[in-house]
């Protein structure tokens, strides 16, 4: 997710937008999982995860199975840790079941550069060893650094680097909406504020 203090922000997706995004990713998680027996969600915090728990109610109200549900932290996986203050950890919770042979869906709110999912890859594979691995997120925004695809996407938003996507969900924001936004450039040295 990105953020920005001095962002002017216009919503693209709105609350009744984002359960209905989320009803159809559920529905083609059942569909490419014939029946999705075998798959656990795993969040990737913060909001990852509030998005993983919504499909996972949703693919009950789909399949009347009960579908595990967790939340996968990679704050230590991270190839930018030296860049960037440390962050707190959040909790990774794989559900009883573990994820040898599953089909693991990763939930994340945007997808942008990729080195997230490079790290929630390698600290999946610190965790077992799933049949499959796919990538189910709310917003692609572009901009590829990894070549890192996600199977299941609300909605494309193409930006430029100077745009900013920011979530919000009613668990940790008190709304459900994503605003699309622009960064004001920064004063060039020397100019007058």
């Amino acid at each position: 997710m990105d953020t920005h203090s001095s962002d002017v922000a216009r919503p693209v997706l709105e609350a009744p937008d984002i359960a209905r995004v989320l009803t159809r990713i559920a529905h083609e998680i059942v569909e490419r999982a014939k029946g999705a027996d075998d798959v656990v969600l795993l969040g990737i915090p913060t909001r990852g995860v509030y998005l993983a728990r919504r499909l996972a109610d949703k693919l009950q109200e789909i399949t009347g199975r009960t579908i595990p549900v967790g939340s996968l932290d990679i704050t230590m996986y991270r190839d930018d840790l030296r860049l960037r203050p440390a962050r707190a950890l959040a909790r990774t919770e794989i559900p009883g079941e573990g994820l040898d042979g599953r089909l693991v869906v990763l939930v994340d709110d945007v997808l942008f550069s990729g080195r997230t999912i490079r790290a929630a890859l390698d600290a999946l594979g610190d965790l077992g060893r799933p049949r499959a691995v796919q990538l189910a997120v709310l917003v692609d925004r572009g901009h590829r650094e990894l070549p890192i695809r996600a199977d299941y996407v609300g909605k494309n938003i193409p930006t430029s680097l100077r745009e900013t996507v920011k979530v919000q969900l009613a668990e940790e924001d008190g709304r459900d909406t994503v605003l699309l936004g622009v960064r004001e450039p920064a004063p060039a040295p020397g100019a007058e504020q």
